[in-house]
């Protein structure tokens, strides 16, 4: 989160209104048509449920307070302006709030597929309908409050165990596998791989094996940890997560799936 970004997000007038060029918008309007044409049958339930909720707009980027209006009504969560990339403390205070970043920038035709970093439409489209859903927005408010009071080195395990729930997440469902993370669900490319492809290691949620199990931020997932329900998340908030960050830094991580490189998450 503290690496340099290539996106410069748009600073609000002193209405909170921020300006998207025609081009920005028409760009959210192609990836909002494609993406929402993917999740059915792939999405959960509880995700389609939130978006509905949210009603955003499809030919252009929605503004902030549009979707306050409705976090409020639901969870009490509300999103807040951001610049490309924050730093953990920051990032980690602001959940501890309720208040859920996102970062006023589109990404560009070169990265339309897939996006390393969190753009708006990741952060609105991707997590947002979810913040509606009680469990969800309870594990997350719980893991931003234990985040901003861990040390560097925890913080380091918490990411790992928030990439493979909130960011890369999928959910068993009495329809079948489907997709609750928003890194999945903003990305057209990963959307189709998370399900459908015979190569990609599907696992049961295991915590503890989550936050040990490296991660790269610049490929698709080799891994994807499987919840039971939705309600997994609010059950896992209420555990000793913190015991399990110790255990983990005691026993250290697994060796990678992947190539390393100089963006290789540790």
């Amino acid at each position: 989160m503290t690496k340099q970004s290539q996106y410069i997000s748009h600073d609000p007038d002193a209405n909170g209104v921020v300006h998207w060029s025609d081009s920005e918008n028409k760009r959210w309007q192609r990836l909002f048509h494609q993406q929402k044409g993917l999740l059915n049958g792939r999405a959960c339930d509880e995700y389609l449920q939130g978006l509905a909720l949210l009603n955003l707009p499809e030919d252009r980027v929605p503004q902030l307070a549009e979707v306050n209006a409705v976090l409020a009504e639901t969870t009490g969560w509300q999103v807040v302006q951001v610049s490309a990339l924050i730093n953990f403390d920051s990032f980690f205070k602001l959940l501890a709030n309720k208040q859920f970043p996102v970062a006023t920038f589109i990404r560009n035709e070169e990265e339309f597929d897939y996006l390393q970093e969190p753009d708006v439409f990741h952060e609105i489209f991707g997590h947002c309908p979810l913040l509606t859903n009680p469990d969800f927005a309870h594990f997350t408010h719980t893991y931003g409050k234990l985040g901003y009071a861990a040390s560097p080195k925890e913080r380091q395990y918490l990411a790992r165990l928030y990439w493979f729930t909130v960011e890369f997440g999928l959910v068993n469902t009495d329809k079948g596998l489907r997709i609750y993370g928003g890194g999945i669900l903003s990305s057209p490319k990963e959307t189709r791989f998370a399900l459908e492809n015979a190569s990609a290691d599907r696992r049961a949620m295991n915590p503890l094996v989550m936050m040990r199990t490296p991660y790269r931020i610049d490929i698709i997932q080799p891994i994807y940890f499987v919840i039971d329900s939705l309600s997994s998340l609010f059950d896992l908030a209420n555990s000793d997560i913190m015991a399990l960050v110790e255990q983990g830094r005691e026993l250290g991580l697994y060796p990678a799936m992947f190539e390393q490189k100089n963006s290789v998450a540790s």
